[in-house]
């Protein structure tokens, strides 16, 4: 008898409506513009229909939706942790730089 391989395909778009964003992060697309409002995420472009996100945002609001039912984080609260992991991870990434030069 013969076997298959099984093999998954995915393709990512390069940008997501809210609902998608919301279906990949198990929200209700009511949050996801709730965060738009809020500031916490950005959407790349508007049509005339919608908000587009970059496929990069998904991340962003899976780590949102953790602070806030994990820790029970308002998105005032959110919004500095959020800032503070931005800077975080930049000075991160100058410390790397710089140990690779000397």
């Amino acid at each position: 008898m013969p076997q298959y391989a099984i093999v998954l395909r995915r393709h990512e778009r390069g940008e997501l409506t809210i609902d998608d964003l919301a279906s990949r992060a198990h929200v209700h697309p009511e949050m996801v513009s709730q965060l738009v409002e809020f500031g916490l995420i950005t959407p790349v472009r508007q049509t005339e229909v919608e908000l587009l996100f970059d496929s990069a945002t998904a991340p962003r609001l899976r780590k949102i939706i953790r602070l806030r039912r994990s820790l029970g984080i308002n998105l005032a609260g959110i919004s500095v942790v959020l800032d503070l992991l931005d800077k975080l991870s930049a000075v991160q990434l100058e410390n790397q730089a710089l140990r690779r030069r000397g």
